[in-house]
């Protein structure tokens, strides 16, 4: 949310001491129009390295294009538990796991409690979460806010169910996370794989039989390496615990909006409290 708000706002949006906000102001406000929209029992904010070592061990290229955080984005980023803590709101860190496998491991305890989880995202990976209890909101550009992915949803647009989703970017690929996937194999073909044989596993199993030679060929030489991206691409449990109820603090937000400069949102928050 930082980095999508960092670059769809300009930098001239400063805070009092001359520094840009613009990555806190946007990322609030993608937030804020889903908390007023479903009124959560309590918000939690994930951050986690941006390439977790393992998966980098298992694959040298995963993240290898990302970029650099933007000197003007990096001290927004380090304001953010402060920021965001006046909300109310959790901030949950992670040292060696991603913001994504924080996420997957709150909406797993939250549906083992019997309740319903919202993962406010940008990244499809996020897909195989998606259940009964769980929906993903997937953020759009524009203001008609998150869009809800379902597991029907996730069947309509690729074909497979939610639990496939690792699989299925093992074998299609993963331009932003430096995935590469099989070679010659595309969106379709991998969908179709899946449906034919329901895990990478089976498809490797049958790759000998495969009437393509091509295909053939990609899964069979490609064999140790698609496990290692089903494996990158599988969410990890980061053993945190369910939150406590906790409203959103709209004073302590204000609070913290108006010492930053983002007078005008601390005036949206003073009257949403």
């Amino acid at each position: 949310m930082l980095f999508r708000a960092f670059y769809a706002l300009p930098d001239s949006i400063k805070g009092a001491d001359g520094k840009p906000v613009n990555a806190l102001l946007g990322a609030t406000n993608l937030i804020l129009r889903e908390v007023e929209r479903f009124d959560p029992r309590a918000v939690v904010l994930c951050f986690g390295p941006d390439a977790a070592d393992y998966r980098v061990e298992l694959f040298p290229d995963y993240h290898a294009e990302r970029p650099e955080v933007p000197k003007d984005l990096a001290p927004q980023f380090a304001d953010s538990d402060d920021f965001f803590g006046a909300f109310g709101w959790t901030v949950s860190n992670h040292d060696s796991l991603e913001a994504d496998d924080l996420l997957g491991s709150y909406a797993a305890l939250e549906e083992a409690a019997g309740g319903r989880a919202l993962l406010l995202t940008g990244d499809r990976d996020l897909y195989q979460c998606a259940s009964e209890q769980t929906t993903v909101l997937y953020v759009r550009t524009g203001s008609r806010g998150a869009e809800e992915v379902t597991p029907a949803e996730v069947q309509s647009r690729y074909g497979i169910a939610p639990e496939q989703v690792p699989d299925f970017i093992a074998l299609r690929g993963d331009p932003s996370d430096g995935i590469p996937g099989a070679k010659g194999v595309g969106e379709k073909t991998a969908a179709s794989l899946l449906r034919e044989h329901g895990s990478l596993e089976r498809v490797l199993e049958h790759a000998i039989r495969m009437p393509r030679p091509a295909l053939r060929t990609a899964l069979l030489d490609g064999r140790e390496q698609l496990l290692a991206f089903k494996q990158i691409a599988t969410l990890h449990d980061a053993k945190v615990r369910r939150p406590r109820n906790r409203r959103t603090d709209w004073s302590g937000a204000a609070k913290a909006a108006r010492k930053r400069g983002m007078n005008r949102l601390a005036d949206r928050l003073a009257k949403l409290g």
